[in-house]
């Protein structure tokens, strides 16, 4: 009994190497799998046949473009296999997106959040209303979802999808397993947006890179300030961290920041505090809870054109990043930075205010300033970053779930 275990523990876990490299690579011959997986060809004939058996992958032909030679046989994941459904909460809207087993995008919308005081019953009737209607949109019935990965800023629990406190709800707390229990059967997972950026933008580096990459940290600039770091551990896995960058002290008894204590780095950096310093306004006034771009781009325009104070509301933003920048520099190493979020559209009036704070770190003095690299486009990192993760662990959970796939070919010969 115990070796029929762990010979089946052996299985799975090669059909999951397998299954991954598909993620990697795309669809993919025999040989190409057992390069990238290192495993023989004789255990990627039995694993693809076990997938194939158990409904999780198929294989297609594909002609030479020359049209001469007989056609490979490329494998590839079944997109009926499970779908998933992807939801981002950001502090003006909420994105749906309806993903099948292979990671093509089927269906999309976005609705607006209300800029009224948040009310946490209201957005979860929204959320089980919207999630509802994606599936029906798409004529799927709900239990062909396997997962929903739901992202959001703020601080969420690692081993469970629950919210325990955000710019948007502030300490109100939402498990999105319970209020989606009884009407969903698919996993619920949570993650922070910021980490899923790192997460995707890690990705990119390690496919470029290889065993080469070492670490990196994704900065997010907006409403809120975001920080996450990936780095290669030391068994060669990426591991990915998202430490609450926007709330570590940058002023004591400084600006009243949003989660209610006073000096934080986005009560300097955030949107709602370069609108404070640019029209001095008291540090220990409320935040807003949104601050429309546009009043920044004002601002932004202003500070362009020579206006002194709003030259200094964004130098000020800048400073604060550039020193909290620096604390993770020295207790980490030094790494390269990927700035990223709507707050990089005025990267050019933060800088010098960045190179400062980054300058005060002995680390940045011994070994010089980090790369400093700007990617705008945050809602597809934050989509990449979902699509890695989710993936991943359907990839995992179809494989190890109910009945193993050696018995699932048993019922099926």
């Amino acid at each position: 009994m115990l070796a029929k275990s762990s010979t089946e523990l052996v299985r799975q876990k090669n059909s999951v190497l397998v299954l991954t490299a598909l993620r990697r690579h795309g669809p993919l011959a025999h040989t190409e799998l057992s390069d990238f997986t290192k495993l023989s060809s004789a255990t990627i004939s039995v694993i693809t046949t076990d997938l194939e058996r158990a409904q999780i992958i198929e294989k297609a032909e594909q002609q030479a473009a020359s049209g001469r030679g007989r056609p490979r046989v490329l494998f590839s994941q079944r997109r009926d296999c499970g779908y998933l459904i992807v939801v981002i909460i950001s502090s003006d809207a909420v994105q749906y997106s309806l993903v099948d087993y292979a990671g093509r995008l089927i269906d999309r919308f976005t609705e607006d959040r209300q800029q009224t005081v948040p009310n946490v019953a209201s957005f979860v009737r929204g959320l089980r209303d919207a999630l509802n209607r994606i599936v029906v949109r798409s004529r799927l019935s709900r239990d062909k979802v396997v997962m929903i990965s739901i992202s959001s800023k703020g601080l969420v629990e690692s081993s469970e999808p629950v919210l325990r406190w955000s710019p948007i709800f502030g300490r109100e707390q939402i498990d999105f397993a319970a209020v989606l229990r009884g009407e969903w059967s698919a996993k619920v997972i949570l993650g922070n947006e910021t980490l899923l950026v790192a997460a995707a933008v890690g990705r990119q580096e390690e496919n470029k890179k290889g065993r080469d990459f070492r670490a990196l940290a994704a900065l997010s600039l907006g409403h809120s300030i975001g920080l996450g770091v990936v780095r290669r551990g030391n068994e060669g896995r990426l591991e990915i961290s998202a430490p609450n960058f926007g709330h570590m002290l940058h002023m004591p008894g400084g600006g009243l920041c949003r989660c209610g204590s006073r000096g934080c780095i986005e009560a300097y950096a955030g949107f709602y505090a370069i609108l404070r310093t640019a029209f001095d306004v008291p540090l220990d006034t409320i935040p807003a809870k949104f601050v429309p771009v546009a009043e920044l781009d004002k601002i932004a325009t202003s500070a362009r054109q020579g206006n002194r104070r709003n030259i200094h509301a964004f130098r000020q933003a800048g400073l604060a990043l550039g020193n909290g920048l620096s604390r993770v520099l020295s207790l980490h190493e030094s790494m390269p930075i990927a700035i990223t979020g709507p707050g990089t559209r005025y990267y050019d009036l933060l800088l010098e205010g960045i190179s400062e704070g980054l300058a005060e770190s002995h680390v940045v003095r011994m070994e010089g300033m980090p790369e400093l690299r700007v990617m705008a486009d945050e809602p597809t990192l934050v989509f990449e970053g979902h699509l890695n993760r989710a993936l991943a662990m359907m990839d995992d959970d179809i494989v190890r779930s109910g009945v193993a796939i050696s018995e699932l070919n048993e019922q099926t010969v």
